[in-house]
């Protein structure tokens, strides 16, 4: 022990708190007065930094730097996690839900308004509509990325209610086309993505169920909207009918804008085209699966009720309702298998969903008579519910990580939306010539098979992979 020096005392250990090895480091220099607590003193105690000192003061701070840097874990629940599901459910209604119902538009442009016009060009404005939801992708992934969500649900949210509103007051081609095609198109295209992107920041070991919970908005919108517009228009006009949607639509995007955020931090605004993903061949695969997935899936929900009235002996009265049966059968399409997707895979899931699905098509071409109509409307919707619903879990499962999860996914609708927008156009054009009806399924099929099978090789890809990775 150190020599105490006149009129100063050392402190006993005990009164300290400190080990006899610290005080032996303290100079004695240092100290301006015997009487001083030296637990008040610098915790490097005069600025020596061995072991004890460093458990004493410093070890703190590289703790708390490593807490503010870390990434706030996901959660699989708690209000906030289940308010995104909410709304998402929300912009599914007024995205899927008022695209999937175009059907009784379809086929009331054709009596009506538009009874001049084919089929064909008819369906152009559904097409368009329902493409540019999924085009609008490749611009919508990168403001995403950006941190620029909530601006993009308000103003689409805006354009899609104006663009119904507008709709209700057309008359010729020209105006359906740009109001309910171009104007709502472009609608809910912006608030499409965030539905799709936003719940694998809150949910892990069940993001597929629960994108599969919040996609029920679409099949609960396709059975809505239409009954809506079919009673309306009964009761008073087509003007009133359509403004009536856009109203539900107006109440619906409030709880969105209100409670939808991000948590992964924000970039800056990326390119439209990440380069690194033109090396990512399970990512292409998956890409070109829904390319020609969705030139064919939305045909039957296009054609259905007229094939029902011209072909499957369906009644004046129940052929309205015969959307209204594949979207209630897509309810059981997006929560079962999604919630074994949860314990299998999302890809693994969705190959033989997918592959029934285009079997099922086939199987259309022998369908003459109602009970077989409904059969075949209640499978097409379980079916087709788990193609739809399982895109984004599949897409985030390929994601190596969430960063840059945006502009992935707007890529890959966006490559989607071009398929959707060619493909009922063919459709119509199919059914105007020699082949009819036949000629329609059998193109809605063989798109369904052909996205089966890559689908089917996306699955040998990712085998392959795991199997090098493991060196077996």
């Amino acid at each position: 022990m150190a020599t105490a020096m006149p009129g100063q005392q050392i402190p006993k250990k005990s009164d300290m708190g400190l080990p006899e090895t610290v005080l032996k480091t303290m100079p004695s220099d240092s100290e301006s007065d015997g009487s001083e607590d030296l637990s008040q003193k610098s915790p490097t105690l005069g600025g020596e930094k061995d072991g004890a000192s460093l458990e004493a003061g410093e070890g703190k701070q590289p703790i708390e730097d490593e807490k503010i840097e870390k990434p706030e874990p996901r959660m699989d629940g708690g209000i906030d996690a289940w308010m995104q599901v909410v709304s998402c459910f929300c912009l599914y209604i007024n995205t899927w839900g008022i695209i999937n119902s175009f059907g009784v538009f379809q086929t009331y442009y054709s009596n009506h308004f538009l009874s001049d016009h084919s089929q064909s060009a008819i369906s152009w404005i559904g097409s368009v509509q329902g493409s540019l939801l999924l085009i609008m992708g490749f611009l919508t992934g990168p403001l995403y990325d950006a941190g620029y969500m909530r601006h993009m649900i308000a103003l689409g949210s805006i354009l899609s209610i104006v663009g119904m509103m507008l709709t209700s007051i057309c008359k010729e081609y020209y105006q359906f086309f740009l109001a309910q095609g171009v104007l709502v198109g472009l609608g809910t295209g912006l608030v499409f993505l965030p539905s799709m992107s936003i719940l694998p920041q809150f949910w892990s070991k069940k993001k597929a169920l629960a994108q599969g919970i919040a996609s029920l908005g679409s099949s609960i919108g396709a059975m809505i909207y239409p009954v809506i517009f079919r009673q309306l228009i009964l009761h008073a006009d087509f003007g009133w009918a359509t403004r009536t949607m856009a109203f539900c639509m107006l109440a619906l995007s409030v709880i969105p804008i209100i409670f939808m955020h991000q948590r992964m931090p924000t970039q800056s605004i990326r390119s439209l085209f990440d380069k690194s993903l033109a090396h990512d061949v399970p990512y292409l695969i998956y890409c070109a699966a829904f390319f020609f997935g969705f030139m064919g899936i939305y045909i039957p929900f296009f054609y259905i009720e007229q094939y029902g009235l011209q072909r499957g002996d369906v009644s004046q009265g129940l052929a309205p309702y015969l959307l209204v049966i594949v979207n209630g059968g897509s309810v059981l399409g997006r929560l079962i298998p999604n919630y074994i997707a949860d314990k299998i895979g999302p890809l693994e899931t969705h190959v033989p969903m997918a592959s029934c699905g285009a079997i099922l098509v086939f199987a259309w071409i022998a369908i003459r008579n109602v009970p077989g109509v409904i059969v075949f409307c209640v499978l097409y919707g379980i079916f087709s519910g788990t193609f739809v619903s399982l895109g984004g879990p599949m897409c985030a499962t390929l994601a190596k990580d969430l960063k840059g999860f945006g502009t992935r996914m707007g890529l890959s609708i966006g490559i989607a939306g071009i398929g959707l927008l060619v493909g009922n156009p063919i459709a119509g054009a199919v059914l105007d010539s020699q082949a009819g009806w036949p000629g329609l399924q059998a193109w809605s099929g063989a798109l369904m098979a052909l996205s089966s099978l890559l689908l089917g090789g996306l699955c040998i890809v990712r085998i392959r992979k795991r199997r090098k990775g493991s060196g077996s």
